[in-house]
């Protein structure tokens, strides 16, 4: 969606399709109940919510994550709590479903409100792993073979590694016997 705005009024409203045909654009307009026209609405509010609720995620935060994995398992139990084991309120009305229904509830993944318990103990298959393929870059333009060996990186080492069969030196003070 863009907005076009005039004196800070939303004046005009253009949809774009960005990825996907059209035909499967409607078919899925069809399968969303309530839903009249495309709109971005509903992960804006995702976002304010995943915001809400993850401080690391806040706009001026005190706690930022010092670690990616933290944020991105944070944002992880945070979404899918969100979307199987609580009630959305605007899909609970009569107008909609009538009953207490989750996000994956109305997408028809499940046919329950899950507990915490569940989301967690659930196992699910790991993605399959590729290895990137090393790209060396070649000087001849435009051309790029594959690199068998890992170019050192940094300052070369001036001392030589410690020969790992060798016991280690003791530091420190020795010990008063008594």
């Amino acid at each position: 969606m863009i907005k076009r705005t005039e004196k800070k009024r939303v004046v005009e409203v253009t949809r774009k399709l960005s990825w996907g045909t059209l035909a499967q654009a409607g078919r899925l307009l069809k399968m969303a109940v309530g839903c009249n026209e495309f709109n971005t609405s509903l992960i804006e509010r995702f976002n304010g919510t995943m915001r809400e609720r993850l401080a690391a995620l806040t706009r001026k935060c005190r706690h930022a994550a010092h670690r990616l994995e933290a944020l991105e398992t944070g944002m992880y139990l945070l979404g899918c709590t969100y979307n199987f084991c609580f009630a959305h309120h605007e899909l609970s009305r009569p107008d909609h479903f009538g009953f207490a229904c989750s996000p994956a509830m109305a997408a028809g993944l499940t046919d329950h409100l899950w507990t915490v318990q569940e989301v967690l103990v659930y196992k699910i298959a790991p993605a399959p792993w590729v290895a990137p393929k090393a790209v060396k870059r070649s000087r001849k333009k435009g051309g790029a073979e594959p690199m068998l060996t890992k170019r050192p990186r940094g300052r070369p080492r001036i001392h030589p590694l410690p020969d790992p069969t060798l016991p280690k030196r003791p530091r420190g003070r020795p010990r008063k016997l008594a």
